[in-house]
């Protein structure tokens, strides 16, 4: 089986130099994924000097164009973010902002940039919302191209109001880390899928 390629954008508001609870669980993604003939890297946004914008190169030291490069090159994108106030992080948004500019971008056949790309995401926060952010991200990653499997999101919420971090709480195996796995698996089998058959040229 061909070995694909996955990529892990962990939109964390930490630097790289701070643990993320958010980078965890994409590196647990990361490594789930890795069962099933999927390599890979997890990269921090917040350290990788992306300007705000609505295009593929802002100018001036943008650091968005290396990071589109990776994700190009990828199979499987994984978005790994905290939830603010219900909402995904800001630095996630900023990622999605970035990618709208792939609606004007085609492939070398002419078919929109993204096709044969598959979308998942990872969520922790310390408040409910998880659903909500899972579902904004996805539908703004298939607005763009990317294809959603089934259990495409994988999530982790602390008790209201409370003070633990996912990174601090402990394993899983039974609720997040169950999640993890079916999404592993389902993303994995569709990119081998279209990456067997690849969507058709319009």
């Amino acid at each position: 089986m061909t070995t694909l390629r996955a990529l892990v954008l962990g939109c964390s508001l930490k630097s790289g130099s701070q643990e993320s609870s958010s980078e965890l669980l994409g590196r647990q993604i990361l490594d789930a994924l890795a069962d099933h003939d999927v390599d890979g890297e997890v990269i921090r946004a917040v350290d990788q000097n992306i300007k705000f914008g609505v295009s593929t190169d802002e100018g001036d030291g943008d650091g968005w164009p290396a990071v589109r490069e990776k994700v190009v090159a990828a199979d499987i994108l994984v978005i790994a973010t905290p939830i603010w106030m219900g909402q995904p992080s800001s630095v996630c948004k900023m990622v999605l902002e970035r990618l709208d500019a792939e609606l004007s971008e085609t492939d070398d056949r002419g078919r929109p940039s993204m096709y044969d790309k598959v979308a998942a995401v990872g969520v922790v926060g310390n408040e409910d919302g998880a659903h909500h952010v899972i579902a904004e991200v996805l539908q703004a990653l298939n607005d763009v191209g990317f294809t959603v499997p089934a259990a495409g999101g994988a999530y982790w919420v602390g008790e209201a109001l409370g003070k633990l971090d996912y990174k601090d709480a402990g394993p899983k195996p039974d609720t997040t880390g169950a999640a993890v796995k079916a999404l592993a698996g389902t993303a994995a089998h569709l990119a081998h899928a279209l990456k067997a058959n690849p969507y058709p040229a319009e």
